[in-house]
């Protein structure tokens, strides 16, 4: 027996189908999205301090963010701090910065911008030269979050390596840090397609405004009782207060038990 439907009736009948499709899909977890619901859309990197344990809590978890080849934090067992300098631009102070790490023998990672390395090449080579890692922090620094083209997304990634490259002599170790944190799950997507780990941090405060430099004591009240195990600290080497203070802040958080980790450590990545 054949059934007859009027067009009506069959129009509704293959929306309820569409309909039931689609919460099976949602509810099943098909979409790899659904993972990671809170970088849907564009999100700017947040941390809170709020927790008993001292350890902030990011914009999505570390079990999250490792789905994606991401961290923003290090064993939280561990006294080690990951040092890391962001920099579009030689401000001025580099020199002194790595004068300081050498001193207390620290290696951090500076995430570059195409115009330091266009500006700068002998300060990127003296990073390299010292032990210290360069990390992408694109070629223009855009938000990454609002290119969906993927040839426009490796362009700005690779264009910095080819920079890096001709500067050093030697491939661009594959840490990426997006600007200004601002992400989405398309975003880490993209990067971890290209074989790169995206870091975040975990230790950050207002530093980056030169017409509105912290006081020292501002500094060291944000970045001494907020230190904790593993933390992933972002500074601007940009910074006159930073260039200033390094020596002292790297000796107190020597004095209260933290050694000094490489994000190659953490992220599994060789730094050559």
């Amino acid at each position: 027996m054949y059934l007859i439907l009027k067009k009506k009736t069959l129009a509704c009948v293959l929306s309820g189908i569409a309909v039931l499709c689609l919460a099976v899909m949602i509810g099943s977890g098909l979409s790899r999205h659904e993972a990671l619901p809170v970088m849907a859309d564009s999100v700017s990197w947040g941390l809170s301090f709020n927790t008993p344990d001292g350890i902030p809590k990011g914009s999505a978890s570390e079990e999250e963010l490792k789905e994606y080849g991401a961290y923003y934090l290090g064993d939280t067992q561990s006294k080690t701090i990951y040092l890391t300098f962001d920099a579009g631009y030689e401000n001025g102070f580099t020199e002194g910065i790595l004068d300081t790490l050498k001193k207390h023998k620290v290696k951090a990672t500076f995430f570059l911008v195409g115009n330091y390395i266009k500006t700068s090449p002998e300060l990127v080579k003296r990073m390299v030269s010292e032990g210290h890692t360069v990390g992408n922090h694109t070629m223009t620094h855009p938000d990454m979050s609002g290119i969906a083209d993927p040839d426009d997304f490796r362009e700005e990634l690779e264009g910095l390596e080819k920079l890096y490259s001709e500067a050093t002599g030697k491939k661009l170790p594959k840490l990426y840090r997006p600007p200004q944190g601002i992400f989405s799950t398309e975003n880490l997507e993209q990067a971890q397609r290209l074989g790169y780990k995206t870091v975040f941090w975990s230790l950050a405060y207002a530093d980056w405004n030169n017409d509105s430099q912290p006081t020292r004591k501002q500094a060291f009240d944000k970045l001494i009782p907020r230190i904790h195990n593993g933390a992933v600290v972002l500074l601007h080497s940009t910074s006159q207060t930073n260039s200033e203070i390094l020596d002292e802040l790297l000796t107190k958080w020597e004095d209260m038990g933290y050694s000094f980790g490489e994000l190659s450590e953490l992220t599994g990545l060789s730094n050559s």
